[in-house]
């Protein structure tokens, strides 16, 4: 159900439920969980999720699945989807989702915890689940006011209206709306911070993601904390020099 190739730099993760408009179920929530694993060794440079075919990115649960269910289950399966997404948000690597269609409840959450998203045009994202009696269970609630601000996510989460690409640009839910072909769009968008050092890019990641849970003064420290350690690593030494010398930096992530 999950494609996972190697091109040049990136890592490139399709879900592969056409027939299903690529639902999120808890066998491919678990096949995601290992090819995260995976991914934390890997000397990819960045990491690209999309969705197989041209309608869906991940048009979210299978329905079918969480009927049924107990309670004792179903906090189960919200805490699967928050593990493996919390495991995406943690990767490493830089994630992109390239979202090539409809990102509904859990495909937009599986967005939301990446470190950016993209869109082509078509692409539709919407939070419907109070329109099934439900809310969100995979962060949904909890990543996009970190995102879009408070007002803006309630007014989704609680209309469960559906937002295009335009639309989720002038909010911030998504970084840039590309054109089709959109892999290749993804991966020159990713080239603009992959030839930066890989150590440097996630010191900035945490500095940034762990600021939206503390006070200024808190996140100042953990700022100036990274910043020391990034003057540590090899890869300073060299972006450093490299400037002195007028050259292009070669970081060996170290």
């Amino acid at each position: 159900m999950i494609e996972l190739i190697h091109d040049e730099e990136f890592a490139v993760l399709t879900i592969e439920r056409p027939q299903s408009l690529n639902a999120l179920n808890f066998e491919l929530l678990d096949e995601l969980r290992e090819y995260l694993h995976q991914l934390s060794a890997s000397r990819a440079r960045a990491l690209i999720i999309t969705g197989a075919g041209e309608k869906a990115f991940c048009a979210g649960a299978d329905i079918k699945e969480l009927q049924q269910r107990g309670l004792a289950a179903q906090r189960e399966g919200a805490e699967l989807g928050q593990a493996v997404f919390a495991q995406l948000d943690r990767l490493p690597i830089p994630s992109i989702a390239l979202v090539n269609g409809f990102a509904f409840g859990g495909g937009c959450e599986l967005a939301l915890a990446c470190t950016l998203r993209l869109a082509l045009p078509h692409a539709k994202f919407g939070l419907p689940e109070v329109k099934l009696g439900l809310i969100p269970g995979y962060g949904g609630t909890q990543r996009l006011p970190r995102l879009v601000g408070q007002g803006r996510a309630l007014e989704l989460v609680m209309t469960g209206r559906t937002v295009d690409a335009q639309e989720a640009l002038a909010i911030g839910l998504v970084n840039r709306v590309v054109q089709a072909p959109g892999l290749d769009a993804a991966k020159a968008y990713a080239r603009e911070f992959t030839g930066h050092g890989l150590r440097a890019l996630q010191f900035a990641r945490e500095a940034v993601q762990r600021a939206m849970d503390v006070s200024l003064h808190e996140g100042l420290r953990i700022e100036a904390d990274l910043s020391t350690l990034a003057y540590r690593t090899r890869d300073a030494e060299e972006g450093m020099q490299a400037f002195v010398e007028k050259r292009k930096a070669r970081f060996l992530d170290e």
